[in-house]
């Protein structure tokens, strides 16, 4: 059984920030990372995008959806190892190589073919982008994503110590901590999941996170900006 099970959307950077610093931890601590799905784009099936993202939302959103298919595919030949080489390629290519370019681009082939190479994969994985079979497999898990932590939740959803344990969205941060931080920074976030009456902790302001996708550089600060429900929706 992992020490911890993690659900994330390839193209959520709080999610991808998150990911960074768990495997921070566990590379120090020694835990097992159950890598899971869950779809923003699924998530907000019900809501209008025109009115309540920005206009690239629908667009990165289906593309994340699209990389949670290859993701699928891959669990089923190369395992939850497997995934997790393909999720750290994912993000290195989506937040890691300089200023966002087309949202959309991140569910084509084109993008894939280079994300599978480098996480040592083989190519034909990128045909599952179009696997619209996988969308019931995607939202199952989303669904068990929410039936833990609440509907009213984005990505990362983290599960402490399962399958008793309590699982929480976030925690969300904008900087990458040093390795001791990391550390510091689990047992906190641990220390806070353990108590069985607790629930939430947040703040809507949020820093741009400090990725190179975003502009922010390694020891700058983003701007901050408001976020609610989980996003940068523009109609509650």
């Amino acid at each position: 059984m992992a020490d911890l099970r993690f659900w994330f959307d390839p193209v959520c950077p709080f999610a991808w920030m998150t990911s960074t610093w768990v495997r921070q931890v566990s590379a120090q601590r020694e835990y097992d990372v159950e890598w899971r799905f869950i779809s923003l784009r699924l998530l907000n099936a019900h809501v209008d995008y025109d009115t309540h993202f920005p206009p690239e939302y629908e667009a990165g959103h289906t593309a994340g959806l699209r990389l949670l298919r290859v993701a699928a595919h891959v669990r089923d030949r190369h395992g939850n190892e497997g995934v997790a080489r393909f999720y750290e390629a994912c993000g290195q290519h989506v937040f890691e190589r300089g200023p966002e370019g087309d949202r959309a681009v991140r569910g084509t082939a084109g993008f894939v073919a280079p994300v599978l190479a480098d996480a040592g994969l083989p190519a034909d994985l990128a045909d599952a982008l179009d696997d619209d079979g996988r969308d019931a497999q995607i939202q199952a898990e989303t669904d068990e994503a929410l039936g833990l932590a609440g509907k009213d939740v984005g990505t990362p959803i983290l599960h402490f110590r399962p399958p008793e344990g309590v699982a929480f969205f976030g925690p969300v941060i904008s900087r990458r901590p040093a390795d001791d931080e990391a550390v510091a920074l689990w047992d906190h976030v641990v220390g806070l999941a353990s108590f069985p009456g607790f629930a939430e902790l947040k703040r809507s302001l949020r820093e741009r996170p400090q990725l190179p996708a975003f502009g922010v550089q390694p020891g700058e600060v983003g701007e901050q900006e408001d976020w609610h429900g989980g996003s940068r929706r523009q109609k509650r």
